[in-house]
């Protein structure tokens, strides 16, 4: 019978092995070349960063587009995002994050490219990034920041590699851990946004009392994003008062019928300095 570690980590095994799959023919010389000049010819990136931060007192939402997922199936299969973008900004949204992989969640560069182009807010790549070539990929289909899953990055050394190589292409960088171990390799690779993921990437569990615990271990100075479970206006206060700075919230938002309603309610909590 496998172990609970063994099936922990079944799910996002299986997720990065296909993406290693995925990267072999990108991981070229010739292709990397071709994805680093689209990089560098991308136009000029939105501030991710300080859209999160936002009037410093109230909390941010970042609404992501998501078609299905692994462990709910179809969640907005017919979802447009260009509509579901201006939803989403129209509710006071700060930032979009779209989801890019196929095989699992449904996604495309082309929602990302379509969402970004009908809002004036920044935008998440929501994907498994495990090589510098989704890093350039990354900046050269339009996305004004990266997602770097901890758990998916085992070396640490690749952690600062692609950290460092997210900002010298002009991205920003969430950080996602999901328990205290990874925040510590997150902190000492020097994220600047840290996003603490209720959802075990191994089953699929949620636990939102996680995000509570490892709230008062990120330092102040740096931006705090709670990651999945938050669904209801309740669950984006008990967020804010456990001191995040911001929420990313997709099943609820997809769902819902009238999300830009639901961002409003969400975005008006004040949230709690951490280390007050």
């Amino acid at each position: 019978m496998p172990s609970y570690t063994q099936l922990r980590m079944s799910v996002l095994d299986e997720i990065v092995a296909t993406k290693r799959a995925e990267l072999a023919l990108v991981q070229q010389a010739e292709a990397l070349d071709t994805l680093r000049r689209a990089a560098a010819e991308a136009p000029a990136p939105r501030a991710f960063e300080h859209s999160l931060r936002g009037d410093g007192q109230h909390l941010a939402v970042i609404g992501e587009l998501k078609r299905r997922s692994p462990s709910k199936g179809d969640l907005a299969p017919d979802l447009v995002p260009a509509a579901t973008a201006k939803d989403y900004e129209a509710g006071g949204a700060a930032a979009l994050s779209v989801l890019t992989d196929r095989t699992y969640f449904g996604g495309s560069a082309e929602d990302l490219q379509e969402a970004r182009a009908a809002v004036a807010i920044p935008v998440l790549r929501k994907d498994f990034t495990i090589h510098a070539s989704q890093v350039y990929e990354t900046r050269a289909i339009g996305a004004d920041a990266v997602l770097l899953i901890v758990a998916a990055l085992p070396d640490d050394g690749l952690l600062r590699e692609l950290l460092r190589l997210a900002t010298d292409v002009g991205l920003a960088a969430v950080v996602e851990v999901h328990g205290a171990a990874e925040l510590d390799r997150a902190l000492a690779a020097e994220a600047r946004i840290v996003g603490v993921n209720a959802r075990d990437l191994g089953t699929f569990e949620e636990d939102l009392t996680l995000c509570e615990r490892l709230a008062a271990r990120i330092p102040p100075h740096l931006v705090a994003v709670a990651e999945s479970a938050v669904r209801t206006a309740e669950h984006a206060r008990r967020m804010a008062e456990a001191g995040y700075d911001a929420v990313l919230v997709g099943e609820a938002l997809v769902r819902s019928a009238d999300p830009a309603t639901l961002v409003r309610a969400m975005s008006e909590h004040v949230v709690r300095r951490r280390g007050d």
